[in-house]
């Protein structure tokens, strides 16, 4: 890999309102001390991005990311199990989660769902562990936060079959505009990712998908280490770049950007009841 291939994007100029990455992994993008999550929310704070959730994907995850959320108050956590790691979900890591979702920098249970593309745990414990998810997420009254990857049917039946939380977001949404259709009409949120803003032949229906989406059911993220916004595909990625995401879906809605700015943040602080956390 090049040099220039391992290099963070450059910080771009601040937003013209404060923004929120609503799904990011600071621990995975190498902060695990408080004074590294201060630097990586400050160079995010600095490109106008102010506010950040960060997303467990197993049980050490969780922990350390409920911790985050005590170190910064411009940090909030989601705790969950991914469903990659599902066929390992025993009663102790429930035990655990249940005490964590209680904690007021908590604002999500996430990420969880269905994952058919990578072959780490069969869908039926993927199945069962999504249910017990939506099940924590309605007692609690927190929002669920959704992984969906080549699941898109199977997401929504288990939805409907289970009764969905009274917020549902669709992290880094997959789906094309017949897809977010269907997620709309029943209410759910859409949050777009850096894919939004590929420019390959896969990525058409999804830039279809975030043409359509009413502002109140979006939000935008980075899932930061992964998924870099164009044109800095293939680098690493931290929670400052929803900037660049931000800058390329106000042109793609024909919004001026500080439009977009303000109705995703407004989302966001809303779906995740920022205030009250």
């Amino acid at each position: 890999m090049s040099k220039r291939k391992r290099e963070l994007p450059p910080v771009p100029e601040a937003l013209p309102a404060s923004a929120v990455d609503a799904h990011t992994h600071l621990d995975a993008c190498g902060a695990k001390t408080p004074d590294e999550v201060r630097a990586m929310v400050d160079r995010a704070q600095a490109a106008g991005v102010g506010r950040v959730v960060t997303v467990a994907d197993d049980i050490a995850s969780a922990e350390w990311a409920v911790e985050a959320s005590t170190w910064d108050d411009r940090v909030f956590a989601a705790v969950a199990l991914h469903p990659t790691r599902a066929k390992d979900f025993d009663d102790a890591d429930r035990q655990v989660l249940e005490r964590l979702v209680a904690h007021p920098g908590v604002v999500a249970v996430g990420e969880t769902g269905l994952d058919y593309y990578w072959d780490y745990s069969p869908p039926e414990p993927q199945q069962e562990a999504f249910r017990w998810h939506i099940d924590l997420a309605k007692r609690v009254g927190k929002p669920l936060m959704i992984h969906d990857r080549e699941a898109h049917q199977d997401i929504l039946r288990i939805l409907s079959e289970e009764g969905a939380p009274e917020t549902v977001v669709f992290h880094c949404f997959s789906g094309d505009a017949e897809f977010a259709r269907s997620c709309v009409d029943a209410g759910y949120v859409l949050s777009f990712a850096g894919t939004a803003t590929f420019r390959n032949a896969n990525a058409k229906g999804l830039r279809e998908a975030a043409q359509l989406v009413p502002l109140d059911q979006f939000v935008v993220e980075t899932d930061a280490p992964f998924l870099t916004p164009h044109p800095f595909r293939g680098r690493p990625n931290e929670p400052y770049c929803v900037n660049y995401t931000l800058q390329d879906l106000a042109e793609l809605r024909g919004m001026t950007l500080e439009e977009l700015v303000v109705a995703t943040t407004a989302t966001a602080e809303r779906v995740f009841r920022l205030d009250q956390a």
